[in-house]
């Protein structure tokens, strides 16, 4: 008896009321299909993209320098692979940083967005660490850790991840913005070209990471976090900073800037003032989704009774 007065009281609080309406929608199937989907896409990229940078001809007496443009490609041509067959499962993020950009536009909650993070961390953890134990000991050198170039500064480093991060992912929202009409061809091939781009720049400078989750991977497995902080930091604020200039300000949605039109309006004196209604509430995951309800079984115990779906992107 007192633990069901325990729980009502529990479910009355609001706080609490809010984390579970934030957790609600981890608790299905398709829902944890994606986060293993993330978990299984990261582990593939990983280990495809960090074994370009295993140099084989080490032990040499003039071994060649890394080969950039394979690694660039190896990298660009394994994140369009990668967003083609888990793209319809998770979104195909692969990467924090497209995560958090997703969530600052409200495409992903931040519940989910903490789950793809965690699967893609773990992804890359064991992406790298099937590397580093199929590798012979004389070759595997770094395991591609990405370092700091020692002539640039840590913050010409920072802006270069960046900069490299922000032409990825505002490529992402232009290439699969459901409000355009001109669009044709591969999206997740011009997304493998955005990242073969960042790479063929930024490889001497700071190591391209453009991905925190490929950083952390072969950092973990090696214990290498020199600098570390640079391929967070940076990876992350490009790809808000890309997102939110794409989503309101160079292609902002209709629906979106009429209902944030209605939050402001103007009173007697001229002044603007906040509506306080529910309409004008933006929710999360409601712009530009996949409807992925007719897909899923209809009786599918797991599936969510508001129908919320997944990020498009």
């Amino acid at each position: 008896m007192e633990d069901r007065v325990w729980g009502r009281r529990l479910l009355s609080c609001p706080h609490h009321r809010s984390i579970m309406v934030a957790f609600k929608g981890i608790w299905t199937k398709r829902f944890w299909r994606a986060v293993s989907g993330e978990y299984l896409a990261s582990v593939i990229f990983v280990l495809l993209s960090l074994g370009s940078t295993i140099n084989w001809a080490v032990g040499e007496a003039k071994p060649p320098p890394a080969d950039l443009v394979l690694i660039s490609l190896c990298f660009g041509l394994s994140i369009a692979t990668m967003v083609q067959c888990f793209g319809h499962i998770s979104g195909g993020h692969i990467n924090p940083a497209v995560t958090a950009a997703m969530v600052v536009t409200r495409k992903l909650s931040l519940a989910k967005g903490v789950f793809y993070v965690l699967a893609q961390c773990l992804g890359a953890i064991t992406g790298a660490g099937i590397l580093y134990a199929v590798t012979p000991a004389d070759v595997r050198g770094s395991l591609g850790v990405t370092m700091v170039n020692s002539k640039i500064s840590l913050g010409h480093a920072l802006l270069v991840e960046l900069f490299i991060t922000f032409e990825l992912v505002f490529t992402i929202f232009a290439t699969c913005d459901a409000k355009r009409t001109d669009l044709s061809g591969s999206a997740s091939l011009a997304i493998g070209f955005a990242v073969a781009i960042g790479h063929l720049f930024a490889i001497p400078y700071t190591g391209a990471s453009m991905n925190p989750a490929r950083s952390f991977g072969p950092a973990m497995v090696t214990l290498t976090f020199e600098n570390h902080w640079v391929y967070w930091l940076g990876p992350i604020l490009g790809g808000i900073l890309a997102a939110a200039l794409y989503e309101y300000l160079y292609c902002p949605d209709p629906e979106v800037k009429k209902r944030l039109k209605q939050v402001f309006k103007k009173d007697s004196s001229g002044k603007y003032k906040v509506v306080d209604s529910e309409e004008t509430v933006i929710k999360p995951g409601s712009i530009h989704n996949i409807d992925l309800a007719e897909k899923v079984e209809k009786n599918d115990p797991f599936q969510e009774s508001s129908g919320e779906v997944l990020s498009s992107v």
